[in-house]
């Protein structure tokens, strides 16, 4: 096998998602038992229970095993049978009482007393990291499947709406735009640089319903004079970080949603999806968040972007 071919393998071993990020590493471990509480909080569900599973059946054999070692340690046993030893070690490790089996010899004793303490710490972690793993705060944002750029106030403007999936109040929320745009330095070196994309408004106050983000991309902007074949030759790659207040768990939550350059749809615009109803009453639809319809300029947005062209209301109709 080529050096190639091992690095390839290598590379294959360590993918893994960072973040929105689908990336490769080399030089770390996928799973590092030295710092096993970050590996516990960050495993799925099903392996989690999996692991805790395993791992309990795994002390009980082990605890089976050294009962069976000793003949007799166990009263109303069979001599040396693990499956005897298994369902006393799994009483024993739960503190429920022994019944008809109890430890026999000082031997069953000690190694009662140990299981015991094995069990009350067992059971402590595993209620602590499940506590951990409920609790942790989770953002319920939506967000539209594509970005659109179009022209708001004569320029063009890059937009993405999200909306609040929960039914309660979040509050100061703050977002940021970013984009990692490749680049050229004037030594020749090429690199991939995150830029932030200044919005409009960064930060709102209260978000019940739905908020559509703004980013003007006039000649200060990292985006003037993309266009979406420009955006997709150089794997331009969009960010956007909420956070905000949930006032129902009382606490912050985070959530970070990215963008692919063909996701930016040029010449589009969003559906309306927050109307009035006949009493008054504002009423918001996310089932629409991602609804995007053709702004009637589409020809025109390209040369906005590329020459920062800005349209009047007479060049619109």
């Amino acid at each position: 096998m080529s050096g190639k071919d091992r690095m390839e393998r290598a590379l294959r071993r360590q993918a893994m998602r960072a973040g929105p990020l689908d990336v490769a590493k080399v030089g770390v471990a996928r799973f590092d038992f030295r710092d096993p509480y970050h590996l516990a909080l960050t495993a799925t569900w099903p392996m989690f229970a999996l692991s805790v599973l395993g791992l309990y059946v795994a002390i009980n054999i082990l605890f089976a095993c050294l009962y069976a070692a000793m003949p007799g340690a166990i009263g109303n046993a069979h001599p040396g049978s693990i499956l005897d030893g298994f369902f006393f070690s799994m009483e024993t490790l739960a503190t429920v009482g022994y019944g008809q089996m109890y430890p026999a010899t000082t031997y069953g004793h000690l190694i009662s007393v140990a299981e015991i303490m094995s069990g009350m710490a067992f059971t402590t972690i595993t209620t602590g990291l499940i506590f951990v793993r409920f609790s942790k705060p989770r953002a319920k944002i939506l967000y539209a499947d594509n970005i659109v750029v179009t022209p708001y106030n004569g320029l063009p403007t890059l937009m993405v709406r999200i909306g609040n999936g929960r039914t309660s109040l979040l509050t100061d929320l703050n977002v940021r735009l970013s984009a990692l745009i490749r680049e050229r330095s004037t030594e020749g070196h090429s690199m991939r640089r995150i830029t932030d994309l200044p919005l409009v408004r960064a930060n709102v106050p209260m978000f019940a319903l739905t908020l559509t983000l703004m980013h003007r991309i006039d000649e200060h902007s990292p985006l003037y004079g993309h266009t979406a074949q420009s955006l997709i030759d150089g794997d331009v790659r969009l960010f956007l970080s909420v956070e905000a207040r949930d006032s129902a768990i009382n606490s912050t939550v985070h959530d970070l949603k990215d963008y692919k350059a063909h996701e930016v749809q040029f010449g589009m615009r969003y559906a309306d999806a927050v109307t009035v109803n006949a009493e008054g009453r504002t009423m918001a639809d996310l089932t629409r968040i991602s609804m995007i319809e053709p702004d009637g300029i589409e020809r025109l947005i390209e040369a906005e972007v590329g020459q920062g062209v800005r349209i009047t209301s007479s060049e619109r109709t």
